[in-house]
């Protein structure tokens, strides 16, 4: 069975305290619980978590949806956006399978990068270490008014706005993650190529705006 890897970047600084972090964790919670109702994504989805504040932590690694259990997680200090990005690669490198002409590795990773704001770190020193990566398809969103959306589109063409990192906001996100990897699920499965474009995903909710 091929894999579909998932990584999910979620900032952790000290401004998602409150009311935004709690939502990233229950909006995790919702996810997994509906994927795992999803027989496709149960299959073939496999989900990471890093985190970044003052550094990056990968806090869960790429893990099958059965087994998939979540780590607490705490709002504090700064947004090293640029270190996630370099562990991102490091991990991409590390677990997942490449196809050779004996197998058939895992399809191209799916990776959503949640922030309030703007990095606090060199993150094109993080992003130069990713462009050598077979990264897949990477989705951006800039949650709130502190975001910087002009990074994100840097660092992938497919980004969203999220005008409000409030709790409904949040949890429309997550809803919008889980539908796009159980959609990206069934379709690999079904078609044997890989997505490559924020077009082949379902159309996000109305507090989402494509950042064009």
């Amino acid at each position: 069975m091929r894999r579909l890897p998932v990584y999910l970047l979620l900032d952790t600084s000290g401004s998602m305290s409150g009311e935004p972090i709690e939502a990233v964790k229950n909006g995790v919670q919702m996810m997994l619980h509906s994927l795992r109702q999803n027989p496709q994504a149960i299959e073939t989805a496999y989900v990471s978590i890093i985190t970044f504040d003052s550094e990056a932590k990968q806090i869960v690694p790429l893990t099958d949806l059965a087994s998939f259990q979540m780590v607490e997680i705490k709002a504090q200090s700064t947004t090293s956006l640029g270190a996630a990005l370099g562990l991102l690669a490091d991990k991409m490198e590390l677990e997942i399978t490449k196809t050779t002409t004996d197998q058939k590795g895992d399809w191209k990773p799916l990776t959503f990068i949640m922030t309030d704001g703007v990095p606090t770190d060199d993150w094109q020193v993080g992003f130069n270490k990713l462009k050598n990566v077979n990264k897949g398809l990477i989705v951006g969103c800039a949650a709130g008014q502190g975001a910087d959306d002009s990074i994100l589109k840097q660092i992938t063409g497919s980004v969203v706005r999220l005008d409000n990192a409030d709790s409904e906001s949040i949890s429309k996100f997550f809803q919008w993650v889980t539908a796009s990897i159980s959609t990206t699920s069934t379709k690999v499965e079904e078609t044997g190529i890989d997505f490559v474009g924020l077009d082949q995903l379902p159309p996000p909710p109305s507090e989402l705006v494509i950042v064009s």
